[in-house]
């Protein structure tokens, strides 16, 4: 199936449209700055604004930024409960680097785990920490919906063994560049000129 080339963003684009197609996160941004909208939050939540900005031509307020850290208590501890309204810090990742390791980071899993588990404690979440890391070697890591780019190098060299990130690249930025899905497909090799 031929696709179109990608729209321009603009205030008229109409937001069917502009969910069938591929825009880098700094497009996004680019275009809130311009009609006056939050530039804040992840790349789906700019989506989510600007769709709701096409439908309605409302501005949607956001919520207020969140102290980026809670009140700073004197020590964190195994016992400490884990705060409404977690933010991942640097306090918070030294925390979990002295208990669990240097090996330690903050994977989104891990990082949904703490936001939706307030009240519980530290120990809690290094016990998490593990399952979650357990579970990740016994299975294939979910891209999420906003890491298009990512879940399509991996879904080119899983169907092209052998070919150059180079090449993956290249389709992928053709991909990009049509309207419509951004999911990899064997007609997307066409543009390699094989």
């Amino acid at each position: 199936m031929k696709q179109d080339k990608r729209p321009e963003l603009t205030q008229r684009l109409n937001p069917q449209r502009f969910r069938e197609c591929y825009y880098l996160k700094s497009e996004l941004v680019e275009f809130c700055r311009k009609e006056r909208l939050s530039v804040s939050g992840s790349k789906a939540e700019l989506a989510d604004r600007i769709e709701t900005y096409l439908q309605t031509g409302k501005r949607i307020a956001t919520a207020k930024a969140i102290a980026s850290e809670s009140p700073i208590r004197s020590e964190m501890s195994l016992t400490s409960v884990i705060e409404e309204n977690f933010r991942c810090s640097e306090r918070h990742r030294d925390f979990f680097k002295s208990v669990i390791g240097s090996s330690f980071k903050f994977n989104v899993e891990f990082q949904t785990w703490l936001k939706t588990n307030a009240g519980k404690t530290y120990a809690d979440a290094v016990l998490a920490y593990g399952e979650i890391v357990e579970r990740k070697k016994m299975t294939t890591t979910e891209i999420g919906r906003q890491f298009e780019y990512n879940a399509y190098i991996r879904a080119f060299f899983e169907a092209n063994k052998g070919r150059s990130l180079a090449q993956a690249i290249a389709c992928w930025k053709h991909k990009k560049s049509l309207s419509g899905h951004n999911r990899y497909e064997a007609s997307d090799l066409e543009v390699l000129g094989e």
